[in-house]
């Protein structure tokens, strides 16, 4: 298996604080999504990161090849109601427990 990183991204710096009724009901399928794929084992860590320029997404994600990964974060809610857009960046080394 390769490790990735998954970067989350808002439409907005300020979204973790504005975001609207439905933009919550979107974030909050994000985080179910995400938290079957961390009991499934094809993820070890996911969660907000607080960046000064803008709070992200953060997930580090298992898989074969970026188009894996890709096909996992295509289907994540947020990313699906265009609540957010995603980038993946394969990580060179990965040391785990």
């Amino acid at each position: 298996m390769n490790w990735f990183l998954y970067r989350l991204l808002p439409p907005r710096p300020d979204f973790a604080m504005t975001m609207d009724e439905r933009e919550g009901a979107a974030m909050a399928a994000h985080s179910e999504y995400w938290r079957g794929h961390l009991d499934a084992g094809r993820t070890i860590v996911f969660g907000p990161v607080a960046d000064p320029a803008g709070v992200w997404g953060l997930g580090i994600v298992n898989g074969e090849t970026i188009e894996d990964v890709t096909a996992l974060a295509e289907g994540d809610p947020a990313v699906v109601a265009g609540v957010a857009r995603f980038e993946i960046l394969p990580m060179l080394s990965a040391v785990t427990r």
